[in-house]
């Protein structure tokens, strides 16, 4: 844990606040989230996961992220195994995730369950990884075993764009162009053309110009 200490001075009367107990997680400052990993426990309050208990003692809450299936998650692992040991109604949270989840049907969801002191929970969805949206824009089940060598389907550059939109606060691009040739980068693990393209050739177009009509908006 790291504890910062807050010291205000007022000069005009030499008084001296000192304002303590202000309590964030280590991981905060060191590490962030392999589900949510812009998320920022210090710089976003809303995902503050400090609870008062007792006579205004504060106690941590409880946070379990997992991947799921959209709109199809159960009680069954990696759910029931991480929420049944915190008490609460299992079947209740389950229920929030797949109303909050549908609409990625078919594709794996990063899920945050904060639970506090009163064993009320609060759902929080992720976007899913680069490869299960090339998937679903795709249309295809899975990449190429042999990506190199086999093509198993085409993601129209328009599609690369929504992807690198949904994905660009999580991604080390600062730009949605940089952000673009991430996900065709992506493709061409995959064995997914772009466009009806090779990558390199894509990437060429990119860098002269073609597409800045879309990129620069």
């Amino acid at each position: 844990m790291v504890t910062i200490d807050h010291t205000i001075i007022n000069f005009n009367n030499s008084s001296r606040t000192r304002l303590t107990s202000c309590f964030y997680p280590y991981s905060s400052f060191n590490s962030r989230s392999p589900l949510f990993p812009l998320t920022s426990i210090v710089t976003d309050p809303s995902w503050e996961p400090l609870h008062k208990g007792r006579h205004g003692a504060k106690t941590m809450a409880e946070v379990v992220e997992v991947l799921v299936p959209g709109g199809k998650a159960t009680a069954g692992p990696p759910l029931g195994p991480s929420l049944g040991p915190l008490g609460i109604n299992v079947k209740a949270v389950v229920d929030e995730i797949n109303k909050k989840t549908a609409s990625f049907n078919g594709m794996q969801v990063p899920v945050r369950i904060e639970v506090d002191a009163k064993k009320a929970f609060t759902v929080t969805v992720g976007i899913p990884p680069t490869t299960a949206l090339i998937k679903k824009e795709a249309n295809i089940e899975k990449g190429s075993a042999e990506p190199n060598v086999n093509v198993v389907g085409n993601l129209p550059f328009e599609a690369a764009v929504r992807i690198a939109n949904m994905k660009l606060e999580g991604m080390l691009a600062y730009e949605l162009k940089t952000a673009v040739k991430e996900v065709i980068g992506t493709c061409v693990s995959m064995g997914v053309t772009v466009d009806g393209k090779k990558a390199k050739d894509i990437f060429a177009e990119i860098n002269a110009g073609k597409y800045d009509s879309v990129l620069l908006k």
